[in-house]
């Protein structure tokens, strides 16, 4: 078993933002300064003072009111998916968190995740379309359709309060903490006030059981797809449910970059697998292993196994488990619905349905 580790204050805090308890109190007063802060933003796009810049295609913004991974990269790729299916050509434009680029720069399989952020580079492989990053979102996008300019619809990662880019939809994430405790941060999670209702051409998704805001939206349906080899994954083989179910009674370290591993952690034991814990910082770089030279069975996120190349694991057999998230019918046809009128507005009519490549 691995040892037990002390919460970190990140993590202290998170616990403090699903109630109204001292922690959260005691920080009410920045969260007031907070608010006013992003709302003094706010009314300077709103007024023109600031320039919200639209671009010649439509644009559907992926983002979390609330701080901490809801789900977002999933979405992207199951949006990405749908585009897809209904002949769209999709690009995508992501900040590249964790990257060490500073300008804009177009993801490759080949760049990897510490110089681009291990989600666009994870983005890119699953769904083959062109992905450019910077935290500039709209010089992201206007580089993507020069190199692209086949692409007629953008999803902007993680961009719901990237207020300089003009969107034609938006869609909400949450998971299971809902709103939290409703304060703005560093009081609560969120980042801007829960809206009472959906607001106007955007949809909400649940990557949760069962909806956790009073919000309408769909539920995402989200399991593991199975598990498979370092190597093969890298090689763009898919994931076995045989493989995971070879797992069990097995003793398997389950290592995770999250920023809510248990999530993970929970995911394979209700797949059977009795594991140990070894949650890591969300963005974890594995510059070094973090688990013992004698580790026999190792399991990962791909979040994580985008940043480690086989070479380095040695005797240890490292599984990938990568997540099978998929949206709703429902939530498919809202957002066609959404698109199809912007879409001719731009002159930007779906092909015919494409074939989504392999990893």
């Amino acid at each position: 078993m691995t040892p037990e580790r002390a919460p970190s204050f990140a993590e202290r805090l998170q616990q403090a933002w699903l109630a109204r308890g001292a922690l959260a109190h005691a920080m009410l007063p920045l969260a007031w300064l907070f608010g006013a802060a992003t709302a003094f933003r706010r009314a300077l796009y709103r007024f023109g003072l600031l320039r919200t810049s639209r671009l010649p295609v439509p644009v559907i913004i992926v983002g979390n009111l609330i701080a901490g991974g809801a789900g977002k990269t999933p979405t992207v790729i199951a949006i990405v998916a749908t585009l897809r299916r209904h002949g769209f050509v999709p690009g995508i434009v992501s900040r590249g968190y964790g990257g060490s680029n500073a300008g804009e720069l177009e993801v490759t399989r080949v760049i990897p995740a510490a110089v681009c952020g291990d989600e666009p580079l994870l983005m890119h492989l699953r769904t083959g379309a062109p992905l450019v990053v910077a935290a500039d979102r709209v010089a992201a996008a206007r580089l993507l359709l020069r190199a692209h300019p086949q692409v007629n619809v953008i999803v902007s990662d993680d961009a719901l309060q990237h207020l300089a880019l003009a969107r034609d939809v938006e869609v909400l994430v949450f998971d299971e903490r809902g709103a939290g405790n409703g304060w703005l941060l560093p009081a609560g999670p969120l980042r801007e006030t829960l809206p009472l209702t959906v607001p106007a051409r955007s949809l909400v998704v649940y990557n949760a059981a069962v909806a956790s805001t009073p919000l309408p939206g769909a539920l995402a349906r989200r399991s593991l797809a199975g598990v498979v080899p370092l190597s093969d994954w890298w090689r763009g083989e898919p994931a076995s449910r045989a493989a995971l179910e070879a797992l069990q009674g097995r003793s398997i370290l389950a290592a995770a970059g999250l920023a809510r591993p248990q999530r993970f952690f929970q995911m394979l034991r209700d797949c059977g697998l009795a594991i140990s814990e070894l949650p890591l910082p969300d963005h974890h770089a594995f510059a070094a292993l973090p688990w013992p030279a004698n580790s026999s069975d190792v399991a990962l996120t791909e979040k994580d196994a985008v940043k480690l190349d086989p070479s380095r694991v040695g005797a240890t057999r490292v599984w990938v488990a990568p997540l099978d998230f998929a949206l709703d019918a429902k939530f498919e046809a809202a957002l066609i619905a959404l698109l199809a009128p912007i879409g001719s507005r731009h002159g930007n009519t779906p092909a015919e349905p494409a074939r989504l490549p392999d990893l």
